[in-house]
């Protein structure tokens, strides 16, 4: 089975009010129509994707486009005077093999897997399927025009769904569809052309947060769901055992103590703390399991460099460090003193400003081993934001 996704980007989108086109404001880090074409180039049952922009973009696309362009997968065409134009001069590079054709408003960037499978599903079954919600709300009609619309009546609320996209349609529907649309016909969408046309369309869930951007409040808010969206926190936890013989290594800084802690490596709890904060938040595991103590390679190492080590990690899966809070529980000795130099060493390995590391110091007040002073143990908190 061959599917093609026409990604509808031929707009303006003059009721945002924005400098540039619409389609290629940031949400996130990326464009609003870098996520849309992304959620299909990604797709395991999408086999090439054509993209509808305005004629002057379409000569220029950007970078991150037009590298993408180096896959036949991927083609861009010029967009027409109307949305059914645009979709039209789209459907005329669709390959005859194509066995589902699905049409997708680029102003629509939160369109997930699940969705498209089910359109395609929809589409393979009935011919032509949209996703659509069903409304909650009760629905009036009312007499237009006014400052006060009177109703005039009152629409059993069963019967009315909210469109979205994507819309699917078997490829002879959508040919229909099209020529219907050529013929003179002017429509809001794919799926009225395909009505007018005489196929029967059908409707698959659609979902809540398959949004559509239109308004700067739109836009807004959908900045805001990036930003939650591309958060992690981790925690990590530490203790040792303090030992005579063996230096006090707290965040790379070495402290003047009667004790030091005992552990394979240097038994920096900060650092260990750290690494299993920062481990967390990608969910990579933890300090035992990339730096094992039965591993004589990391015998007496420096946690610095293990927590330098560990960021690798952490860009591997699209994240760097934010920012990181410590608290150190020891008896004895104070670290007040050595706190601003602990902020530095720490800083420096995770390759951030000294002001994204807080460390404080506290006591258990003389309860358990570590308030007897026999151990020494560290809590962290870290936050990593997609890079």
């Amino acid at each position: 089975m061959h599917v093609t996704a026409i990604i509808a980007a031929a707009g303006e989108g003059r009721r945002l009010g924005a400098s540039l086109p619409k389609q290629l404001l940031d949400i996130g880090g990326r464009s609003i129509l870098e996520h849309s074409v992304a959620a299909f180039t990604s797709h395991g049952r999408v086999n090439d994707v054509i993209v509808v922009l305005p004629p002057a973009l379409a000569a220029e696309p950007p970078d991150w486009l037009a590298a993408a362009m180096r896959s036949p997968s991927v083609r861009v065409v010029a967009g027409g005077d109307r949305r059914q134009d645009s979709v039209a001069n789209a459907f005329d590079r669709v390959a005859s093999t194509s066995d589902v054709v699905l049409v997708h408003d680029a102003a629509r960037p939160f369109v997930t897997t699940d969705l498209i499978s089910r359109a395609i599903d929809g589409a393979l079954e009935h011919g032509a399927a949209i996703a659509a919600l069903p409304v909650s709300d009760t629905v009036k009609q009312v007499a237009p025009g006014g400052a006060s619309p009177v109703i005039t009546a009152t629409i059993p609320r069963e019967t009315i769904f909210l469109a979205q996209t994507p819309q699917a349609f078997r490829h002879e529907v959508l040919r229909a569809a099209i020529g219907v649309g050529r013929s003179g016909v002017e429509a809001t969408d794919e799926a009225m052309l395909a009505e007018r046309a005489g196929h029967r369309v059908h409707v698959v869930a659609g979902e809540a947060s398959n949004v559509k951007i239109t308004t700067a409040g739109d836009l807004e808010l959908a900045r805001q769901r990036t930003v939650s969206a591309s958060a992690r926190i981790g925690t990590g936890y530490d203790l040792h055992r303090l030992v005579e013989g063996r230096p006090l290594i707290i965040g790379g800084v070495t402290i003047p103590a009667e004790k030091g802690a005992q552990g394979h490596s240097d038994a920096d709890v900060v650092c260990h703390a750290i690494i299993d904060a920062v481990l967390g938040a990608v969910a990579a595991g933890n300090v035992g399991q990339h730096y094992p103590d039965t591993d004589p390679k990391w015998k007496d190492a420096s946690s610095i460099m293990l927590l330098r080590d560990v960021l690798r990690h952490v860009a591997a899966r699209g994240f760097a460090v934010e920012n990181v809070d410590v608290s150190v529980v020891l008896e004895r000795p104070k670290i007040g003193p050595f706190v601003p130099e602990i902020q530095a060493r720490v800083a420096a390995a995770l390759g951030i400003a000294a002001e994204r590391v807080s460390v404080k110091g506290k006591t258990n007040e003389g309860v358990d081993a570590v308030g007897r002073g026999e151990a020494i143990a560290a809590h962290a908190v870290a936050l990593l934001r997609a890079s």
